[in-house]
């Protein structure tokens, strides 16, 4: 008996060693991190001085009253919106027609997951050389007679979200498409062999067959895509050298939480506040994925 009772208490000094490593990161990198982020989000916060003056809900009215948080948030809805559903639909239908019994699967599949491979900041390097003055996409517009002049696109406050838009759909699309593939293997051959022999053509096979059945997985790629985007900070700090510009229109709340912290008022406090706030965003959003996954129950 007490030899049972040691090896048991053997066993769990063994679980709890092997856990301690990531329990200690966890504790300094995240739970000591929020709490000391809520604490500042009260507090009008001096880190020269290194004091702390308790200022109540300020930093939290301030959020809604000041015009460029407002615009960073506007900002960073209108990338979500874009964005997430954008590379959730080509995701799902890239997937589906390199799942197909199509010549050059392997090659395909190399040739479109390779953005995802390529770093954040060599993407956004090339796609500012590409809208840049001088840029192919200039020439082209020029060649094809849809502009008259060149222009600096990346100037351009309606255009420059939308390059960061189309740079972050085509770096992302790769990474879901692979997770949209792995998926499908999954789908029985014998429901798509039953469609055709009923007439259905592929349009009709992909929407009654291929769609349902991947209904839990786009619930996780457009959630996940959401939590992304709504993060989105190291792109739009590279577009404009970490100014938000042209006129703020690539500011997004990731990247004014930097600012105000670190760069601009030296205001913590105020960037805590935006990032307890953007933080609480997320957890909705993540409650609302697991939520949808658990309704989803196709074979039932």
């Amino acid at each position: 008996m007490k030899k049972l009772n040691r090896n048991r208490l053997m066993d769990h000094i063994q679980g709890y060693s092997f856990i301690a490593p990531a329990a200690v990161i966890l504790g300094i990198f995240v739970y000591i991190s929020v709490s000391l982020a809520v604490y500042m989000s009260f507090h009008e916060v001096n880190l020269f001085k290194w004091t702390f003056d308790f200022i109540g809900l300020g930093n939290y009215k301030r959020v809604f009253t000041e015009d460029r948080i407002y615009k960073a948030f506007s900002n960073t809805v209108r990338f979500v919106a874009v964005v997430a559903p954008i590379q959730t639909i080509l995701a799902l239908i890239i997937a589906a027609v390199l799942n197909s019994k199509i010549k050059g699967q392997k090659a395909f599949r190399i040739i479109y997951f390779l953005p995802t491979l390529t770093s954040s900041t060599a993407l956004t390097m090339i796609f500012m050389f590409i809208f840049s003055i001088s840029g192919p996409f200039n020439q082209i517009a020029h060649n094809l007679g849809l502009i008259t002049e060149m222009k600096n696109w990346l100037n351009e406050p309606k255009f420059a979200l939308k390059i960061i838009m189309a740079m972050n759909i085509w770096s992302t699309v790769p990474y879901y498409m692979t997770i949209y593939l792995a998926a499908l293997q999954d789908v029985p051959q014998s429901l798509y062999e039953a469609a055709e022999v009923d007439g259905a053509n592929a349009f009709q096979r992909f929407m009654n067959v291929t769609v349902p059945h991947m209904k839990p997985i786009t619930t996780f790629v457009f959630i996940t895509g959401i939590i992304g985007t709504f993060q989105m900070f190291d792109q739009a700090y590279i577009f404009s050298n970490g100014s938000g510009g042209p006129q703020n229109s690539t500011l997004t709340v990731a990247l004014m939480v930097y600012q105000y912290a670190f760069s601009l008022l030296n205001d913590m406090g105020l960037a805590s506040a935006v990032a307890i706030i953007l933080a609480i965003a997320i957890i909705l959003a993540s409650l609302l994925a697991n939520k949808m996954n658990k309704s989803e129950k196709l074979y039932s």
